[in-house]
């Protein structure tokens, strides 16, 4: 005979209330990973995974350094709706003879990592808490730039749209795209076929601009990286030069553009945000400053402006681990990193954060006016150079080490991701406001680098264990992000 269906009730109320109990002494971190195209997101999770995971060298990370950590390990993801970050493939990718990167982020994906440790805090020792889960999120970074559309109109969003698309640097990219524009009226009654092709100009415009702009920030984001979207009417759209002081006529081309646009925000973007964003109680943004300075004056103002616009719809303020038990979340520690510091001799770390610290100035500003608190880093999370030293007439000269990947140019000799260069990067202004001046007027001092190979990870140490992964001022980031939560 079945038991009542009362029993099962009371087994299942009592099941909750135990589970709740045993999560209320375990607390949960929640730590966004983001940053605009090509910054490192997928990298620098695998590396803090592997080193938490594996071992590392974490001499700046207090409770690893000081043997609190007693272990760590993987657990699935509490979101099951969101993918798991396939950490085993990118580790394995980072493993091969030779070595390869993984693939950039192409959608958003979740890992958890529990942290069991000794609190030094008593009380975290009286309540029992030994146990911190991490829940790293990834967010691809064209996604990021779809956040500026929140709270935007129509004719906002379309008018700014069109003005990138004017700039010199991108008209020519933009030509058949823009002209195909010039020949529609707003008011035009709505058709079908006109939106498909003006979504598909478009849609190939922005795609032109991002594979000819390494740092290019135009959206949306999904028009990029569709994903489930493909084929949706929700990427139908585009932008036309409507009135702002008068609605498009209801029926009207500019109405339907206006409708499809509101639809992407309201379908797309504000659950991105609600469902992920607002639920962060840290954030790293990482940021290819290095890439951006090389690129001059307009890369530099993409970089600064689309910081900005992605960082407006942050939610930052002062949080703690008893919030959080309680389900008040709130960005309490943001981190700028500056990645890629492998590519610059050690002598000019400094610099390349005073110059992220000066783009990011404005965003810092808001973040700590709201009781976050705000840091500036220069990492490489898998350093994949070394350095040396060069003798020339006028002395000596501080280098970087590594090995191109394959078809990579070097003073016009063609690489075959197997021989060694050695580069001398130059040295970045100690004055950042001169730094800026300088890629603002095309006088970068620094060299077009090579994408260099990964280093080698699965190496056998004579005792057989794997070697630490080499990095940069990894393990002063995970103090900054987690390292409070493990007192």
């Amino acid at each position: 005979m079945s038991p009542p269906p009362f029993s099962d009730s009371a087994a299942d109320a009592w099941s909750r209330a135990g589970a709740f109990v045993t999560d209320l002494f375990t607390p949960t971190l929640r730590l966004g990973v983001t940053g605009l195209a090509r910054s490192g997101k997928t990298v620098f999770i695998t590396a803090i995974i592997r080193s938490l995971v594996s071992g590392g060298r974490l001499p700046f990370f207090t409770a690893y350094a000081d043997g609190r950590i007693v272990a760590c390990h993987l657990e699935p993801q509490p979101d099951d709706e969101v993918p798991r970050f396939d950490y085993e493939a990118h580790l394995s990718r980072l493993s091969t003879d030779p070595p390869e990167w993984p693939e950039s982020t192409r959608r958003i994906s979740e890992l958890r990592i529990a942290i069991a440790f000794e609190p030094r805090s008593r009380l975290r020792r009286a309540l029992g808490v030994r146990r911190l889960n991490v829940d790293i999120v990834d967010y691809p970074g064209e996604w990021l730039l779809d956040l500026a559309m929140l709270g935007e109109t129509y004719a906002a969003w379309a008018a700014e749209a069109l003005r990138l698309a004017r700039e010199p640097q991108r008209y020519a990219v933009a030509h058949d795209f823009l002209s195909f524009v010039a020949g529609l009226d707003p008011n035009a009654a709505e058709d079908e076929q006109t939106a498909r092709e003006g979504a598909k100009l478009f849609t190939q415009y922005l795609m032109a601009a991002r594979a000819s702009e390494p740092l290019a920030t135009v959206g949306p984001g999904r028009f990029l990286m569709p994903g489930d979207l493909e084929g949706s009417p929700l990427l139908t759209f585009f932008p036309l030069a409507v009135d702002p002081a008068a609605p498009p006529v209801r029926g009207s081309l500019g109405a339907m553009m206006a409708r499809r646009f509101e639809s992407y925000v309201a379908h797309v973007v504000r659950p991105f945000f609600r469902d992920h964003f607002a639920r962060l109680d840290r954030q790293i943004v990482l940021v290819d400053v290095l890439g951006a300075f090389n690129g001059g004056a307009e890369a530099m103002r993409e970089l600064e402006s689309g910081l900005a616009a992605v960082l407006r719809a942050f939610r930052p303020g002062l949080s703690s681990w008893l919030a959080a038990l309680g389900g008040g979340r709130r960005i309490d520690r943001l981190l700028f990193a500056a990645t890629k510091a492998d590519h610059i001799h050690h002598s000019s770390h400094d610099r390349l954060e005073a110059l992220l610290r000066l783009l990011t100035e404005r965003a810092s500003a808001r973040a700590a006016g709201a009781g976050a608190e705000v840091a500036v880093l220069a990492l490489a999370s898998l350093r994949a150079t070394r350095e040396a030293e060069a003798r020339d007439a006028k002395g000596v000269l501080p280098c970087i080490v590594g090995v191109p990947m394959p078809g990579e140019k070097v003073a016009g000799t063609t690489f075959d991701g197997r021989r060694e260069v050695a580069l001398f990067p130059g040295d970045l202004p100690a004055d950042p406001k001169l730094a800026l001046k300088e890629a603002q007027r095309g006088a970068s001092p620094l060299a077009s680098f090579p994408k260099f190979r990964p280093p080698r990870l699965l190496e056998a140490m004579a005792a057989g264990e794997m070697r630490p992964a080499p990095h940069i001022r990894l393990d002063r980031a995970l103090e900054f992000l987690i390292g409070d939560w493990l007192q």
